[in-house]
């Protein structure tokens, strides 16, 4: 009886405990179908999806250089050493080209982690600037959308929105939001369904093809006529002059040093310009 008594006084806790994680799910669940039918309802408004449309049409000729890099970026990461799966896992978590190809020469020189990390933070400090400018746009919302936009934001989605809305005076509205995702959802399918064909598919393509420069000159197809400003083409001369300058410098430094010298004057030439339009 005593025993009966003690099995089922144990017995009790393990039902409540079962009970609220049956009860935690249906919540979770709960949650889950509301930020779809939360969604699913956004996207039937025809204004957000004509801003998404509206993004996707300048996105367009930026998709084919990123597709393009990302191919280039799988086939780099498997001739590199990695194998498939960790090439995988790589371009779906990592979502930054710059940074892979920058790590890659360390992974393969057994370098120590916090270098490799240190490396990818140099190379992507200029999203630090990005994430700044962009901040007075998508404040309003709350701080996982803020920081899912911040995982799919690039480089070219940055320079397409602030070209279209940087001079707005009203930040924040639905039109700029939808607009953005126009731009960074089909960019994020592009670049990783590109980099998984260079993974998977990459040791088809013959050499003499050349496709890291075709790649190189499909971006400043795309790159340099959106130099409209005097502190863009400080960046991007800078940086140019400074990756060709630093070829020789081991485990690609050159392209650190590049990324890091062209957001400097960047920063520079925009802190020249406010001077010279208070003077």
């Amino acid at each position: 009886m005593r025993r009966f008594l003690g099995d089922k006084k144990r017995s009790i806790p393990t039902q409540a405990k079962s009970t609220a994680l049956a009860h935690g799910l249906a919540e979770l669940h709960k949650v889950r179908v509301v930020a779809q039918i939360g969604f699913f309802s956004k996207w039937q408004d025809p204004h957000n999806r004509l801003n998404f449309k509206a993004g996707l049409h300048d996105a367009l000729p930026a998709l084919v250089a990123t597709g393009t890099w990302g191919f280039v970026t799988g086939i780099a990461l498997v001739k590199s050493g990695l194998t498939e799966s960790m090439a995988t896992l790589m371009t779906l978590l990592v979502y930054a080209g710059s940074a892979q190809l920058t790590s890659l020469p360390l992974i393969e020189s057994a370098a120590p982690l916090w270098l490799i990390f240190a490396a990818g933070l140099v190379v992507n400090i200029r999203f630090l600037i990005f994430g700044a400018a962009l901040q007075p746009f998508f404040r309003h919302l709350v701080w996982p959308k803020r920081l899912g936009l911040g995982f799919f934001s690039t480089d070219i989605a940055f320079v397409l929105f602030m070209g279209r809305y940087g001079e707005s005076k009203e930040k924040g509205g639905t039109e700029q939001l939808w607009y953005y995702l126009g731009i960074i959802v089909p960019g994020w399918f592009v670049w990783n369904s590109f980099s998984l064909l260079g993974i998977y598919l990459g040791a088809l393509v013959p050499a003499s093809w050349s496709l890291e420069f075709a790649a190189v000159l499909a971006l400043m197809a795309i790159i340099v006529p959106l130099v409209k400003t005097r502190p863009m083409a400080m960046c991007l001369l800078t940086a140019g002059l400074i990756a060709w300058l630093g070829q020789p410098l081991p485990l690609r430094l050159g392209l650190a040093a590049a990324v890091l010298g062209g957001v400097l004057a960047g920063v520079l030439g925009e802190a020249i310009q406010h001077r010279a339009r208070k003077g």
